[in-house]
């Protein structure tokens, strides 16, 4: 009876440290004690809303990863100058990846800089202003949408986009108008099938479930390892 004695008294410390409240059973004579839990916080219903162990689920949030919700704010209120700096900085890390590790070094500062400066100047504004005339022209995100919007982005803008690249690069480096033509016309068609093999399945996902405001940043993401690519292709000799 003792052994029994210290089980029921263990049992009844072990229940109310884990939140529950033994009951005395009413069944007459000796019966096993019924034992009627506490709903633990966890289970109770809306605890995202109960519990500060969870975040509020209306509520969307950028401090996942920091500096996020900064970066989001400064997108509705700068668009352009954030998308310029955004593709600044992919331009940057494309060309230096590329000189580091296919080149294999050392740096070219100049050239670095002269990519860098493309993407602040031409690829994020660019960007901006067309893919908001493409999605007023053609808005949704059905079928028919998007794969029209990726046949325009790379019939039609991937060539114009490539040719001022180009231009550019030749403008910098001081190239005469006929070797800047040579160079387009040598290595436009090489470009574009480069784009070709990546950019529409990167481009179905971005018409799909990218929002216009974060098309430039996920563009840059994917265009880091594109840019290395394009890097060495337009410092390549006509």
């Amino acid at each position: 009876m003792k052994l029994f004695g210290a089980v029921i008294v263990s049992s009844c410390l072990a229940a109310q440290a884990f939140g529950v409240t033994p009951v005395v059973s009413q069944t007459k004579g000796l019966g096993k004690p019924a034992l009627v839990t506490n709903k633990s916080p966890l289970r109770q219903k809306n605890v995202a809303e109960m519990s500060p162990l969870f975040r509020d689920p209306t509520v969307t949030r950028g401090g996942a990863i920091p500096g996020l919700q900064a970066y989001s704010e400064a997108l509705d209120k700068k668009p352009i100058t954030m998308k310029a700096l955004t593709s600044l900085v992919g331009w940057l890390l494309g060309d230096l990846l590329a000189q580091v590790f296919i080149a294999g070094g050392p740096i070219d500062y100049k050239r670095l800089a002269t990519l860098s400066f493309f993407g602040f100047i031409y690829h994020g504004p660019s960007g901006h202003y067309f893919y908001n005339w493409l999605d007023d022209k053609i808005p949704g995100t059905d079928a028919i949408p998007v794969f029209s919007k990726v046949a325009i982005d790379q019939v039609i803008w991937c060539p114009i986009f490539m040719s001022v690249f180009f231009t550019y690069l030749g403008l910098v480096n001081g190239d005469s108008f006929a070797t800047i033509g040579n160079k387009i016309k040598n290595d436009l068609f090489t470009a574009c099938q480069g784009s070709w093999k990546v950019w529409p399945m990167v481009h179905l996902i971005n018409f799909k479930f990218v929002s216009n405001k974060w098309r430039i940043p996920y563009i840059n993401a994917v265009q880091i390892a594109f840019n290395m690519f394009l890097s060495l292709l337009g410092t390549k000799k006509a």
